[in-house]
């Protein structure tokens, strides 16, 4: 038999070894991404990790002259991120009517999905002057005891002069920057209890004036680069990240 030389051997088991290591790099149907695989070396590591969880109820809270109809997109990507349509609510209010009324409308409501849904808590995502009748809920009348996470897109926290437009309405006259109202739901903490606070807002909101209105002391503040207010209804990345962030 044909002896081959050193150098040839040599030759190829590098290519062997080379090939081997790429084959075991490929990744396979149902194999684990990367972050998964870091994630279970963590947890191997003594670090506990916490799993994702669409367990929550999630009440969603238009904005003035909005509708349960606003939040189709959000339910959507929800849906998309785990939660069953079951575990998803809209709450309608009077946009022309008192914001105190339907922040109480809200605690009924919420009290409802707690018992339909056996939860309880519930996580709420508002829009616009949804911030102000989910902020009076949370606040004045003790609501975060039963909310675990709220997440706040183009709220109107600190109120909008963009609500110079409808001042006929009490909605917007509370809605006013230095209105009484406003001061209830920003003296003292903005963000009690163990509820977890996040707040979406956009320089290029063009109906929350100040855009920075939005942001809660205590809360993580996101700033996405350039979306407009009722934009933000639409947009799928930012609904995504609020859904992680419910989730976690």
């Amino acid at each position: 038999m044909r002896r081959r030389s050193p150098r040839r051997l040599l030759g190829v088991l590098a290519a062997v070894t080379v090939a081997f290591s790429l084959f075991s790099a490929a990744p396979t149907a149902g194999a684990a991404p990367a972050a998964t695989t870091a994630a279970t070396s963590t947890a191997q590591a003594g670090t506990a990790v916490q799993p994702l969880s669409t367990s929550t109820p999630v009440v969603f809270v238009h904005g003035y002259t909005g509708s349960a109809s606003n939040w189709v997109t959000a339910m959507s990507v929800f849906q998309l991120n785990g939660w069953s349509s079951s575990k998803l609510f809209a709450y309608e209010y009077n946009s022309y009517g008192n914001n105190v009324t339907n922040a109480q409308g809200l605690a009924s409501f919420v009290s409802t999905v707690k018992s339909r849904t056996g939860a309880s808590k519930v996580a709420i995502v508002n829009h616009s002057m949804g911030g102000l009748v989910s902020q009076y809920y949370l606040m004045v009348l003790g609501g975060n005891t039963s909310v675990s996470h709220l997440a706040s897109i183009a709220g109107a926290n600190h109120g909008t002069t963009f609500a110079s437009a409808c001042l006929i309405y009490t909605t917007c006259q509370q809605m006013y920057p230095g209105s009484s109202f406003i001061s209830q739901i920003t003296s003292g903490d903005e963000t009690p209890g163990d509820t977890r606070y996040a707040t979406w807002y956009s320089a290029c909101d063009g109906v929350i004036l100040p855009y920075t209105s939005t942001r809660l002391s205590g809360a993580t503040n996101n700033l996405v680069a350039c979306q407009t207010h009722i934009g933000f209804l639409a947009d799928t990345i930012v609904l995504g990240q609020i859904a992680r962030f419910v989730a976690s």
